[in-house]
């Protein structure tokens, strides 16, 4: 029997918050159960053979827009500056990433005197379209055809194995356009990352007597032994956990191949992307965020999948119609106090600062039912 006042279903970010706020102020048991060998979801990382830190899932870049989130963070990490530097290798040559205006300028080969005068001049190149209905045409409405050929087309195809055509508008929205220089991959002025990684982070946050943690457990196998007094937390994809009713939501999902280097570093900023050249998307070397002082140096190459762990919602009609159905599931089993976060368990894709702010949001919702409760 899996027992505890709270059942918590996966050990990333969410698990990890809610375990902690809920085993401190409220002084519950948490049991958290995870299907693989570790905690902190894809934000782990670990140090490989010649001792270099190195993000097992893909780079995770820690931005802040909300400064109460950088202080609940601040109670289990130190943290050094977030070196967010991301380039794009388009033909043979690196521009910066997302479009600026250094990227316009040296792409069009020509220098702009103003910012309303690079912006007067993609307009020119802006394809205008009344209904932005996909990614293809939100990306033509703003930077024109040249740039989206170079830049997206391509780089969509390989990560999402689909036209971007077939792509939410959402999808290509997400990354910014700018008509400054700021070089930095994300716009917030509180970019950190943390000084001994990101598990260390997490594994303080579960370090208290009420947490319990199950690693190699899936949650699937032993589900008719789970036992909560209070609340169930699932993080997992909503689709499997009502037996796929309403089928399968698809997801992109990522192989990584990691390469070692006897190197201080190989790359000039952090990540490569890849539009048009090669198979894999991005080349990373995360050792420019972590500042490692060590003779070695890691590079991961990331090949986008169609199967597999799933990394990346799909963002079209079809997928977002079967979750609207499972929404209204979810909906329903709150009233037996089983509760869904994360970018998995919502279907939509989070930023690392934006999960653990959802799961602090959670869990004012859950200490206000258990004090009603409690008092009743």
């Amino acid at each position: 029997m899996f027992k505890a006042d709270v059942i918590i279903v996966g050990a990333g970010p969410v698990g990890c918050v809610l375990a902690n706020k809920i085993a401190t102020e409220l002084n519950l048991s948490c049991l958290i159960i995870e299907k693989r060998n570790h905690i902190a979801g894809n934000c782990y990382d670990e140090k490989n053979k010649k001792g270099v830190l190195y993000h097992k899932y893909g780079p995770h870049y820690l931005r802040f827009k909300n400064n109460k989130i950088f202080e609940y963070l601040s109670k289990f990490t130190k943290w050094i500056p977030g070196n967010y530097i991301v380039q794009s290798f388009v033909d043979k040559k690196l521009y910066p990433f997302p479009i600026n205006l250094n990227t316009l300028e040296k792409f069009f080969n020509i220098k702009f005197k103003s910012k309303k005068e690079a912006i007067d001049f993609i307009k020119k190149k802006q394809i205008k379209n009344k209904s932005l209905n996909n990614s293809e045409d939100f990306i033509l409405s703003k930077l024109g055809t040249e740039i989206y050929e170079k830049f997206y087309k391509n780089y969509t195809i390989k990560q999402w194995g689909v036209s971007p055509k077939k792509l939410s508008s959402t999808v290509a929205g997400r990354v910014p356009i700018r008509y400054d220089r700021n070089p930095y991959y994300v716009k917030e002025k509180l970019k950190f990352m943390p000084r001994q990684g990101f598990t260390l982070m997490f594994k303080k946050m579960i370090t208290n007597k009420k947490i319990k943690l199950s690693l190699n457990t899936d949650f699937f196998k032993i589900r008719k032994q789970i036992k909560y007094n209070k609340f169930l937390i699932y993080t997992g994809t909503p689709d499997k956990f009502f037996n796929y009713k309403y089928g399968k939501l698809d997801w992109r999902s990522l192989a990584f191949k990691f390469e070692t280097y006897k190197k201080n570093l190989i790359q000039n900023s952090v990540q490569y992307n890849f539009p048009n050249d090669f198979k894999f998307t991005r080349k990373v070397e995360i050792k420019h965020v972590t500042r490692q002082k060590i003779p070695f140096t890691v590079i991961s190459k990331e090949f986008p999948k169609s199967k597999g762990e799933p990394y990346y919602p799909i963002i079209n009609k079809n997928n977002l119609n079967k979750f609207s159905k499972y929404e209204k599931l979810i909906k329903k089993v709150e009233n037996k106090n089983v509760f869904f976060e994360g970018r998995l368990a919502q279907y939509k894709y989070f930023n690392t600062d934006e999960v653990i702010e959802r799961a602090l949001n959670l869990f004012k919702i859950l200490k206000k039912k258990y004090k009603n409760n409690s008092n009743n």
